[in-house]
């Protein structure tokens, strides 16, 4: 069945498709073995990465790579010149960089050749029309007459002596939301630090890592230098993929007529106790944007500090093993509570953590966080 709606899908899109895919799935195995051709001046680790593209066959010209001349895609007797961007790694900041690159020249379809690329960055590739192959066996490209698509399972290498980036989680997430909380302002490292809490040299590395990501430009020398967000939809596409928080869940019972009586009483007796919180999920998102209406679980940041006994005595809730209608959730520390803000008496997650943890709630999450990021957030 699958198959089938496949085959009806390209029918209605294309005009004389041609498909190599391979998926956990179904494989669809062509007559000829090598089936698209990729040919022209192309650097030696592009060219390592190709060969290892089932499907996919490539002729280099001698001389290496050269931007006088653009490589050539061939299939089923169809020649389309491509602009081919080779990098070592590509995350959301990459792709929406080609996002931009792509609408200054729409006349060329780009190919971006990687050595490896995050979800996130696929899905944004995708969905824009640019055609995307990395070293982790992932193949995207959408033409007029071709789907060619290929799902790796593969993880990268580590390789000695690779410093990891400042990735965008824990208290480097915390400068990320600052940044976006306040996306037009020019920071000072110090201003920044101060801001999301955090050490200078913390706030330093954020900075410089997304400088060379391309969020980030620089303006000034010495103490008057400062920092500008270039690409605010980027950043918020960073930082939500890298943004992985690995929370203890505490299921809970609290007696409520409504949905709303349940949000109000947890807020209710969560503050009058003293206990720092802040609502989070479908929950928060009623509160903020009244197009989400499901609210099964109210899941509700807490600090860390708190005991589970205090949790559950504290908001008049009593502990159970499935039927929960809340779920306390805790870090390790209480960065998930990082610019909370009031609402209606209650504190609720900042809009962006709002958004992160939407995404990665399996009822319906991803939906709601989009419908969030349209109509709150703006970017």
């Amino acid at each position: 069945m699958a198959r089938e709606a496949l085959q009806k899908y390209l029918a209605s899109r294309f005009d004389g498709w041609t498909l190599f895919t391979e998926s956990a799935i179904f494989i669809d195995v062509v007559n000829k073995p090598k089936f698209v051709n990729l040919e022209g001046p192309l650097e030696a680790g592009a060219l390592q990465i190709l060969r290892g593209i089932p499907g996919l066959a490539v002729i280099a010209q001698p001389g290496g790579a050269d931007r006088g001349v653009d490589p050539i895609l061939r299939f089923a007797g169809t020649r389309v010149p491509v602009a081919v961007e080779f990098k070592r790694r590509a995350n959301p900041a990459t792709a929406w960089q080609l996002v931009h690159d792509a609408h200054e020249r729409p006349d060329k379809p780009i190919l971006l050749i990687a050595g490896e690329t995050t979800a996130e960055a696929r899905k944004i590739l995708q969905e824009h029309g640019i055609a995307v192959i990395d070293g982790l066996g992932n193949a995207h490209i959408e033409l007029p007459g071709l789907l060619f698509h290929l799902e790796g399972h593969g993880r990268p290498e580590q390789k000695v002596g690779d410093a990891p980036p400042t990735r965008l989680k824990g208290k480097a997430g915390v400068v990320a939301q600052a940044l976006l909380l306040h996306h037009d302002r020019a920071w000072q490292v110090k201003k920044l630090a101060e801001e999301a809490r955090v050490s200078g040299g913390l706030a330093h590395r954020v900075l410089a890592r997304l400088e060379t990501e391309g969020i980030v430009a620089a303006q000034g020398t010495g103490p008057k230098r400062v920092r500008r967000i270039t690409d605010p939809t980027a950043l918020l596409d960073l930082w939500a993929e890298e943004n992985v928080e690995r929370a203890t869940r505490m299921p809970a019972y609290l007696l409520a007529q409504t949905p709303q009586q349940l949000i109000e009483a947890l807020g209710t007796n969560l503050g009058r106790r003293g206990i720092d919180y802040a609502l989070t999920g479908a929950a928060a998102a009623s509160l903020v944007a009244p197009f989400i209406t499901a609210v099964p679980v109210v899941d509700v940041w807490v600090t860390a500090t708190a005991a589970p006994e205090e949790l559950y005595d504290g908001a008049g809730a009593d502990p159970v093993t499935d039927g929960q209608n809340v779920v306390f959730l805790q870090a390790k520390d209480d960065t998930p509570l990082a610019f909370r803000e009031k609402k209606r008496s209650l504190w609720l997650a900042n809009r962006f953590r709002l958004y992160s943890d939407l995404r990665r709630d399996p009822r319906r999450g991803r939906e709601q966080a989009e419908d969030l990021r349209r109509q709150v957030i703006g970017f």
